[in-house]
Parts: C-alpha cells; sequence; structure tokens
C-alpha cells in the first residue's frame, strides 16, 4: 500500500477530507522521524515498536576483488510487531 492510497482509506474510512488526512499523516511522519533521529523509541499500542539499533563495525569482504575492507558501525530502525498486528496477520 502506498501513501496516496493509505491516505485515500484512512479519508474514506474516517469521513475525513484527504486534505486534512495528509497534514495528520504529514505531521505523524515527521514526529516518528524527529523522534527517531534523537534515539528515542517509538510505541503504538496494538500495533508495535520502532527502535533505534547500533550494529557494530566488522571486517567485510569485497565480492569482486575479495579484498577485506572495513564497513563502519551505523545505527538503523527496528520494528518489532505488537501482539495485536500478529495475531491480525496469523
Amino acid at each position: 500500500m502506498t501513501k496516496t492510497q493509505l491516505i485515500e482509506k484512512a479519508a474514506k474510512d474516517s469521513g475525513l477530507s484527504k486534505k486534512n488526512v495528509t497534514e495528520a499523516y504529514d505531521a505523524l511522519n515527521a514526529a516518528f522521524i524527529s523522534a527517531l533521529a534523537a534515539g528515542e523509541g517509538v510505541q503504538i499500542a496494538g500495533f508495535g515498536s520502532f527502535a533505534v539499533k547500533t550494529r557494530a563495525a566488522r571486517k567485510g569482504r569485497n565480492p569482486r576483488t575479495g579484498a577485506v575492507i572495513n564497513v563502519p558501525a551505523s545505527k538503523y530502525v527496528s520494528f518489532s510487531a505488537g501482539k495485536a498486528l500478529k495475531d491480525k496477520v496469523n
């Protein structure tokens, strides 16, 4: 489902205009991004939680040349589905 499809469905289900739903979506998206960028987790009851985790630095190998390279540490966002979402999907 794309952003447009999600907004259309939410507007239809809630009775709100697409403009209002788009503004709410954009505000939530900005709040998610700023919280995760600050290293905070985001939890949505019944849906799941997002957290920022750190991947340690490691040695990697270039698949073409076989040369060993250093891969620096990096951060990534992980998602854990909540129980209600898991139950609905299964």
